[in-house]
C-alpha cells in the first residue's frame, strides 16, 4: 500500500494551480483556429478591465495591437492604484470589482481573469499611469521578473498590459485577426460612446446592436430591423426572406454569450408570445422563429455564468431576490414590441406575411418530415452513418468544448479516423461519397435525401442550435480536387439550411499531411511543398518521400497525431461583408459563362518533380 503522509499534501502557488489546471480559467486551450479558444479569452480578460473603465464613465478610447503574438492593450481609465498594482495582476481574490460602489453590473466579477492571463503568459507586464506618477511590473509565468519604482510621468491616466502568450501551454497558436475583430466590433456594439483601435483599424458604432445586425445579415430581409430599447435592455431582429433556422447574438454585461443560457431561451419564448398576442392568433412557435435573426443586451447584477469563460447564462435572477430572467424580458419584449408593431403596421404586415410563408413551407413538408423523424428514429441508436462519442456539447460535463465530429468521405477514410479518435470526445459521420449539391433545393431537401437527414439527426440542429451534439464540427476530406468539391457541398448544405454554424464558428476544414518524409531516425509530416523541402533539407536528400493521396493511406497509428492536441484546422469564416447568396450562385449556381472563363483563365498543371 502506498503511504499517504503529511508529505504528500501540497500547497500550490497561484500561478502553479493555473497553469497546471488551465481549462478551469480560460476553457479549452487551443491553437487559435476557434472563435472560443484560450487565446482569445486572454484578450478578452484584458480588455473586459478597460471596459469596465469606460463603463463607469471614464476612459472613451482603448489603443490594442497584436504583432508576432505579443499583445498591447491601452487605455485611457482611472489607472490600477499604483500601491495595488501587483495585487491586482498577481494575487486572488483581488479586484476592484467586489466593491458595489466602484463596479456596478460589470464584465468582470472574481478577480481571476488578468491574473490567469499573467500565470499563462511568458511575458507579462502591466504598468499604470495615476495623477503624473507610473508603475511598472514584469512577470513571467505569473512570477516577477522586474519590478520598477513609481516614477514621474506626464502620460494620460490609464492601464496598459503587454503579453506574449506561453507556447509551452498554447502549442503552434496563431491569432486570426478575424477572430479578433469580431470581438472587438462586439465591444463597440454594446458601447457607444467608445472608440477602440486595433493595428491602425477603428471601430466605432452610433446605433448599437441595430448596426450589429445590419452588418451580420447576409441575405435579403423580409422587413426592416426593428430596434428597441429601454434602460438596460436592447434588442434588434429582423426575418431574412428565405432562410433557416434561428441566429442570436445575446450578451450579458458586454459578454458575449455564444452557448446562449437562460436569457436566449427566455428572449425565444417572450417573441412568440408577444407575436401570438398581437395578431391575436395561435401560430407554431417554429413558425414565428423560423429565419429570425435577433441581438440582444442585458445588464444583470453579479450574473452566474457556467464556466470562468462567460459564454453561457445560468442566472436565474436578474439580482439578488430581484425579478427572474425570464419574467424581465419576457416584459420588455412584451411592452416595447406590441407598442412598435402598432406603430409600424407595414412592418407588422410584413412579419405576419414571413410567419404564414414558413407555416405553408412546414406543412408542405409535414408528411415527409414525419417520415423521415420516423426513419431517424429507427436508425438513432445504430445510425449506419454515425460512430458517436461518450460525451456531447449539449450535455453538462467538463469536456463539452472538446466535443467533436469528423465528416468524411467514404469507408476507408472513416475507418482510419475511427480507429485513431479519442472515442470519448470525437464522433465520425461516413458519407458514401460525393453529396448532393442543395444550392437549389428547398428545406424539402432535407428529409429526403437520407444522407443529409442523418447527418441533421446526428448534429440534432433540426430546432435550432439549442441542442448541438458536437462543438467542433469538422470537414475532413482528401486534398484532391473531388475532396475540395466534397467541402463545397458540405459547406453549401450548412450555409443553405444551417447558417448559424458557420456565423456560431463551430466549422472546420481539416488539414492533413501531403507528404511524409523519413529517414532511419526520424518522420517528418510535411503540409505543403515549402515544408516538403524544408524537412529534405534537415533529413537529407536520400530520405524516404511519400506522398499521401487520400485520407485512407494515412494508417490509424498515424492518422492519431493528426487528429490530436496539435490538429490543424481552418476555421470557416464568414466576413462581414460576404454576399452569401452571390458568393453560392457563383460557385454551385448554374455553369456560367463568368465562371467558365475565370477557370480557362486561371487553370495550371502541376508536375511531380522528383526531388
Amino acid at each position: 500500500m502506498v503511504s499517504y503522509t503529511e508529505e504528500n499534501i501540497k500547497t500550490l502557488e497561484w500561478y502553479e494551480h493555473i497553469r497546471q489546471r488551465p481549462g478551469m480559467y480560460i476553457g479549452k486551450l487551443g491553437e487559435g483556429s476557434s472563435q472560443d479558444d484560450g487565446i482569445y479569452v486572454l484578450v478578452k480578460e484584458v480588455v473586459d478591465n478597460s471596459i469596465d473603465e469606460f463603463m463607469m464613465g471614464v476612459g472613451k478610447v482603448i489603443d490594442i495591437s497584436i504583432k508576432d503574438n505579443q499583445v498591447s492593450v491601452r487605455d485611457y481609465g482611472r489607472g490600477i492604484p499604483l500601491e495595488k498594482v501587483i495585487d491586482c495582476v498577481a494575487k486572488m481574490n483581488t479586484g476592484g470589482k467586489y466593491d458595489s460602489d466602484a463596479f456596478q453590473k460589470s464584465i468582470g466579477m472574481n478577480g481571476v481573469g488578468i491574473k490567469a492571463v499573467n500565470a499563462l503568459s511568458k511575458f507579462f507586464k502591466v504598468a499604470s499611469i495615476r495623477d503624473g506618477k507610473e508603475k511598472q511590473v514584469e512577470f513571467s509565468k505569473g512570477q516577477i521578473v522586474k519590478e520598477y519604482p513609481i516614477k514621474e510621468t506626464n502620460q494620460s491616466n490609464g492601464t496598459q498590459v503587454i503579453f506574449v502568450p506561453d507556447d509551452a501551454i498554447f502549442e503552434n497558436y496563431k491569432f486570426y485577426s478575424e477572430y479578433i475583430e469580431k470581438l472587438l466590433w462586439n465591444y463597440a456594439y454594446l458601447n457607444r460612446g467608445l472608440t477602440i483601435f486595433f493595428n491602425g483599424q477603428k471601430f466605432i458604432a452610433k446605433n448599437g446592436l441595430y448596426d450589429l445586425l445590419n452588418n451580420v445579415i447576409n441575405g435579403e430581409i423580409a422587413y426592416p430591423v426593428i430596434h428597441l430599447q429601454e434602460k438596460e435592455f436592447e434588442l434588434a431582429f429582423t426575418h431574412f426572406e428565405r432562410g433557416s433556422g434561428e441566429e442570436y447574438y445575446t450578451f450579458v454585461n458586454g459578454q458575449h454569450t455564444i452557448h446562449g443560457g437562460t436569457h436566449q431561451q427566455a428572449l425565444r419564448e417572450a417573441v412568440v408570445k408577444t407575436i401570438r398576442e398581437f395578431y391575436r392568433k395561435d401560430y407554431d412557435a417554429g413558425d414565428i422563429r423560423q429565419a429570425i435573426c435577433a441581438a440582444m443586451s442585458i445588464r444583470i447584477q453579479e450574473p452566474m455564468f457556467e464556466s470562468q469563460t462567460k459564454t453561457k447564462l445560468g442566472s436565474e435572477n436578474m439580482k439578488k431576490d430581484g425579478p427572474t430572467v425570464r419574467w424581465y424580458i419576457n416584459s420588455m419584449v412584451s411592452k416595447l414590441l406590441d407598442n412598435y408593431l402598432h406603430i409600424n403596421q407595414e412592418t407588422a404586415d410584413a412579419l405576419q406575411r414571413i410567419i404564414l410563408q414558413s407555416e405553408k413551407e412546414r406543412k408542405e413538408i409535414a408528411g415527409i418530415k414525419k417520415m423521415a423523424k420516423s426513419s431517424a428514429k429507427k436508425v438513432s441508436l445504430v445510425n449506419k452513418k454515425l460512430r458517436d462519442c461518450n460525451y456531447h456539447f449539449n450535455e453538462k460535463n467538463d469536456r463539452a468544448l472538446e466535443t467533436t465530429l469528423f465528416i468524411t468521405e467514404g469507408d476507408s477514410a472513416s475507418g482510419s479516423i475511427t480507429k485513431s479518435r479519442n472515442a470519448d470526445v470525437q464522433a465520425v459521420f461516413s458519407l458514401r461519397g460525393k453529396p448532393l449539391n442543395t444550392f437549389s433545393k428547398t428545406k424539402r431537401i432535407v428529409y429526403e435525401n437520407e444522407e443529409f437527414n442523418l447527418l441533421q439527426a446526428a448534429l440534432n440542429i433540426e430546432d435550432g442550435l439549442e441542442g448541438l451534439r458536437y462543438n467542433n464540427i469538422i470537414i475532413a476530406t482528401d486534398a484532391d480536387v473531388d475532396g475540395m468539391h466534397i467541402r463545397l457541398l458540405l459547406l453549401t448544405f450548412f450555409l443553405k439550411f444551417f447558417p448559424e454554424l458557420i456565423k456560431s464558428g463551430h466549422v472546420y476544414i481539416l488539414q492533413t499531411p501531403l507528404f511524409r518524409v523519413r529517414n532511419k531516425k526520424e518522420s517528418m509530416y510535411c503540409y505543403s511543398e515549402d515544408e516538403r523541402i524544408k524537412a529534405l533539407q534537415n533529413l537529407g536528400s536520400n530520405a524516404e518521400i511519400t506522398r499521401f493521396k487520400g485520407l485512407g493511406e494515412i494508417s490509424p497509428d498515424e492518422f492519431k497525431h493528426f487528429i490530436g492536441k496539435n490538429m490543424r484546422l481552418e476555421p470557416v469564416v464568414l466576413h462581414k461583408d460576404t454576399n452569401v447568396n452571390s458568393l453560392l450562385s457563383y460557385y454551385m449556381g448554374e455553369n456560367t459563362l463568368e465562371r467558365q472563363k475565370f477557370i480557362i483563365e486561371n487553370l495550371k498543371i502541376e508536375e511531380d518533380i522528383p526531388a
